[in-house]
Order: structure tokens, then C-alpha cells, then sequence
């Protein structure tokens, strides 16, 4: 699994992002620690397995970090590599091993997070750079409903339009969906007619809500609430057996680019191809 960001900061001041402990616990995680050559460990409620630090440092320099990261009793790779795009951008590549899609999909094991952990990682990275506020991570100790809110600079009206116009909800998610905007509507991950089961719209209040069955996911509920020209955005994950923090942390890496989608000029996607 790789996964590239592109970051507005130099390589240098992102390779100090990377390795020390204080930035580490803003963009990353509860707990760090960093004593390079020798120690690289990050853990708490943001990491997954995050009882303890797992993680065994195999190599740093002035562009890559690379450590073992044991997950659900297997010791995966992770490599985090720097590359100068231009004198205040920078390219972080993130490699990961053990990732499958299958588990993902299935949230049979905890490795199955690693893609959209990344991508709600680095993304969070690209706003601590740019000063803006972040995306709140996923809180892995969460046994009930999972919920986060953001404030959006746009009105309900712009924002309710970018969750149901399959057009824009393309844009900002990254990914092709289709949606039927009314109740008993299909919600689909890619075109519908490649979808033999898609969600399914249970609610829609105009400029006020959207809810829609994911099946064992549970249902996903948007609320808006008009505050000063701005939307306050809540999203909320219920009515699933288990928590499928895999789904949530890419609706959360959604939520963070939903945010830029509306607030940042000339805005293209954190997360490069």
C-alpha cells in the first residue's frame, strides 16, 4: 500500500514534523516518543493497538523513516520518505505492508484500518502546516457511536449540495459515488449499475440531514446547523456490531477534504495520485 501527500513546507521543516515528539502528538497521535537512531514509538487512543507502542525503529535520515509496526500479532513495515517538489513543497510518500482490502472490507483484523489511518494521517499533516484547524482523528478505544464535528466555512445550503450532488461528493471524497438524492435513494461507492449493493438514502431533510444505510457498517448520518454563515457539520456512525473504524477513518479522511473543498482557494486534494 503506498499513499502519497503533498505538503506546503519544506523538506526540512516536514522531517522535523516526522521526528519529534511535540509535532508528533498534533498531527499523529496521544503519545510519541523519538530518539533517533534508536527509538521511534507512537501510542494512545489515535493509534491502532495504541495500548502500548509497537512500533521497532529499522532506519532514519534526512528523508526516510522506516520502523516494524506489530499489529494483530504480525510485524508489518512502514516507511515514511520525503521528496522535494519544489522549495516549499514536499512529497510524503507512506508504504505500508500487511495491508489487504479484504480485511479492510471484512474489518476482520486491525491492519485493515492502515489505508485510511494513513490517509486521515497525512492529511492532518497538510493542516498543520497550512495552520488550519484539524480533522479529529479516529478514537480507537470508542466502544458506542463513533461522531465527529467540524465547522465549515460555507452555508448549509453549499455543503448540503457537495453531500448529495454525486458530481461534487466525486470531487471532494476522491473516489467515484453516485447518488439518488431522495429517500429509498441508492448511495453508491462507483456507479450504481457496478454496484450490486449499494447504500441506501433513509433520510433527507434539505440543508439539514442526511442519513444513509451502509449494511454491516451501520448507518451514516450527516447533521448541519447553520452558525454565522458557517455550517457546523456532525457526522455520526451508528447501528453497526462492532466499531468498523476502517469505514470511519475514511470518512473522516472525506471530512477533512470535504473542509477544503469549501475553504481553500484553488483547493486540489492533500492526498496526490
Amino acid at each position: 500500500m503506498i499513499i502519497r501527500a503533498r505538503v506546503q513546507a519544506p523538506v526540512k521543516e516536514v522531517r522535523h514534523a516526522l521526528t519529534d515528539p511535540a509535532a508528533l502528538r498534533v498531527w499523529l497521535a496521544e503519545h510519541a516518543e523519538v530518539e533517533l537512531p534508536d527509538r521511534y514509538a507512537f501510542w494512545g487512543r489515535h493509534t491502532p493497538e495504541g495500548d502500548a507502542p509497537h512500533q521497532r525503529l529499522l532506519h532514519a535520515d534526512d528523508r526516510t523513516v522506516r520502523f516494524a509496526w506489530t499489529l494483530d500479532g504480525v510485524e508489518t513495515t512502514t516507511e515514511l520518505r520525503l521528496e522535494e517538489e519544489g522549495p516549499e513543497t514536499t512529497v510524503v510518500t507512506v508504504e505500508q505492508s500487511h495491508f489487504s482490502m479484504e480485511e479492510a472490507l471484512a474489518e476482520s483484523s486491525i491492519r485493515g484500518v492502515l489505508q485510511t489511518y494513513w490517509c486521515l494521517a497525512l492529511t492532518n499533516l497538510a493542516e498543520h502546516f497550512e495552520g488550519r484547524e484539524l480533522t479529529p482523528k479516529i478514537d480507537f478505544t470508542a466502544t458506542g457511536d463513533l461522531r465527529a464535528s467540524v465547522l465549515v466555512d460555507a452555508s448549509p445550503e453549499q455543503v448540503f449540495h457537495s453531500l448529495i450532488d454525486s458530481e461534487s461528493a466525486t470531487r471532494w471524497f476522491g473516489y467515484p459515488i453516485e447518488i439518488e438524492p431522495h429517500v429509498g435513494g441508492r448511495f453508491a461507492m462507483g456507479r450504481i449499475e457496478n454496484n450490486p449493493h449499494p447504500a441506501k438514502i433513509l433520510e433527507l431533510e434539505t440543508d439539514r440531514k442526511v442519513s444513509v444505510d451502509w449494511g454491516a457498517t451501520g448507518v451514516g448520518t450527516w447533521e448541519l446547523e447553520g452558525t454565522g454563515g458557517k455550517t457546523r457539520l456532525t457526522m455520526i456512525q451508528s447501528g453497526f456490531d462492532r466499531p468498523p473504524f476502517a469505514a470511519w477513518g475514511g470518512n473522516l479522511a472525506g471530512l477533512a477534504e470535504l473542509r477544503r473543498y469549501h475553504e481553500v482557494p484553488g483547493w486540489q486534494p492533500v492526498l496526490a495520485g
